[in-house]
C-alpha cells in the first residue's frame, strides 16, 4: 500500500476544498435548512473565534496568514478560528475574508491537519473586534466603490 506524506495529504485536501466546496454550496442552497453555516465554509464547520480588523492609515495596512497568503493595502480584514469535520476527526482552520484599494472582495484559508500552525500577522491595522462570533455566517467585508488607481504614459 502507497503511504502519503500528511504535507501533500494537507495540500491535496486543501485542493479538495478549494475547487468543491463552491460546487457543494451551490448543490446545498437549494435546501438551506440543512446547511448549518453559509456555503462560504465546509459543511458542519463552527466558528470559535473571530477578529474584525479596519485600515484607516490610507493603505499602509497588510496582514499575511502563513502558509496560505495575505495582501497589501488592505482595508478591511475579518478572520475566523473554525473547527471542522474532516474524515474521522475535527480539525481547525483559519478563514479570512478581505478588502483592498484594488480589490473589493477576496478570501482564504489555511487547514490544519496536526502538526502545523495556523498564525496571521497583521500589520498598522486596528482591531475593531475580538471574541466568540457574533453570528454564525460570513463576516461582512465592506464594498470599495472607489476607482482602482491606475496609471497610463501618454504617446
Amino acid at each position: 500500500m502507497v503511504r502519503l506524506s500528511k504535507s501533500f495529504l494537507s495540500l491535496f485536501l486543501s485542493g479538495v476544498l478549494l475547487v468543491g466546496g463552491p460546487l457543494a454550496g451551490a448543490s446545498l442552497a437549494k435546501d438551506a435548512g440543512r446547511a448549518e453555516m453559509s456555503s462560504t465554509y465546509p459543511v458542519g464547520s463552527e466558528a470559535a473565534f473571530e477578529w474584525q480588523y479596519s485600515c484607516a492609515a490610507g493603505g499602509a495596512c497588510s496582514f499575511n496568514c502563513f502558509g496560505s497568503g495575505g495582501a497589501s493595502s488592505v482595508t478591511k480584514l475579518s478572520i475566523r478560528l473554525m473547527n471542522m469535520p474532516l474524515g474521522e476527526k475535527n480539525v481547525a482552520g483559519v478563514f479570512y475574508e478581505y478588502s483592498t484599494i484594488e480589490i473589493s472582495h477576496a478570501n482564504g484559508f489555511n487547514i490544519s491537519t496536526g502538526l502545523g500552525k495556523l498564525a496571521c500577522q497583521i500589520n498598522g491595522m486596528h482591531l475593531d473586534y475580538s471574541g466568540l462570533p457574533k453570528k454564525n455566517e460570513p463576516p461582512p467585508v465592506e464594498k470599495n466603490d472607489a476607482p482602482a488607481v491606475t496609471s497610463s504614459i501618454a504617446q
